[in-house]
């Protein structure tokens, strides 16, 4: 049984998708007509997928703007559609504006073949996910089989900073004046926190009778109750949170800025070293006795 799905306008010009499911009305207010429409044709699909179980050959041009209009019904932010966006420029660049019978397992290889003597591998595989994307909505829309698969390439891994414990020292004087910057250092060379972790730790998380931090990781969802550090950092981990606003309890109030981070690292000739290089030292090069604070 095939379900009806309307396109109604009231006297407000709300535009809006009317239907009745098990004999109940069902309907959604859109903002635009454009929108309206094109959500009627999505909840017909959906509502008659037992109906109609065929590919619909559709071309190039209607298959990109449903998609847009899709994602905006859904709510998804304008940088994200830009990107995309790209994507599907270089796509037709490179293949050509393709109806839905013409996208095929060879057609996307070529693109990704073609695409990666352009750009650089973390750069395709932004691409590729993006085209992945727009492959399923494509999918479940019945634009295209389920044949085709779409896989990221793996990338290179970037080879780890090298720092001696001079070039630590100065990075550390480097920043001394600037005592965020200097104390999201100190705690990343002496605990290996990532930077994400570092910026959520409290006041109220540091136990300095016991040189220990609660810790709970963004990335592995994991917590540590008493995670050590060292007792030199520990002292100037306390030096910092007396000079805090009384009442303050997050341990960093301002933002990580990449600038000021690369402008230090430029001005000790450290050009290339990321936040994160600085955690690989936490266990195996930094000791507490050797660290020198000046």
């Amino acid at each position: 049984m095939i379900v009806r799905n309307s396109l109604s306008i009231n006297k407000d010009r709300i535009f809006g998708s009317d239907r009745y499911e098990s004999g109940k009305r069902k309907a959604k207010a859109l903002p635009t007509r454009k929108l309206a429409e094109h959500y009627c044709q999505l909840k017909y699909s959906q509502l008659n997928s037992d109906v109609f179980t065929g590919i619909v050959t559709i071309d190039w041009k209607q298959m990109v703007e449903e998609y847009r209009e899709s994602k905006k019904v859904q709510g998804v932010a304008e940088a994200t559609l830009y990107e995309t966006a790209l994507t599907l420029r270089h796509f037709e660049q490179l293949i050509g504006k393709c109806n839905s019978k013409q996208i095929t397992q060879n057609s996307i290889d070529k693109f990704i073949f073609e695409r990666g003597q352009e750009v650089r591998r973390s750069t395709l595989n932004k691409d590729i996910r993006n085209l992945r994307t727009f492959i399923n909505w494509c999918r479940g829309n019945r634009y295209l089989n389920g044949a085709i698969k779409i896989k990221e390439l793996k990338e290179d891994e970037r080879p780890v900073k090298s720092l001696n414990m001079p070039q630590i020292r100065e990075l550390l004087s480097a920043t001394k004046s600037n005592p965020s910057i200097y104390m999201r250092i100190l705690l990343a060379l002496g605990t290996g926190l990532r930077r994400g972790d570092i910026e959520a730790i409290k006041v109220s998380d540091i136990d300095f009778v016991n040189n220990c931090i609660t810790t709970n990781s963004k990335k592995t969802k994991k917590a540590m109750a008493s995670r050590p550090v060292p007792l030199d950092i520990i002292k100037e981990l306390k030096s910092y949170v007396n000079n805090l606003p009384k009442g303050q309890d997050l341990l960093f109030t301002d933002a990580y800025s990449y600038k000021k981070w690369r402008k230090v690292c430029n001005r000790i000739q450290l050009q290339g070293l990321k936040f994160h290089d600085l955690r690989n030292y936490a266990d195996t090069f930094i000791m507490p006795s050797r660290f020198a604070f000046s």
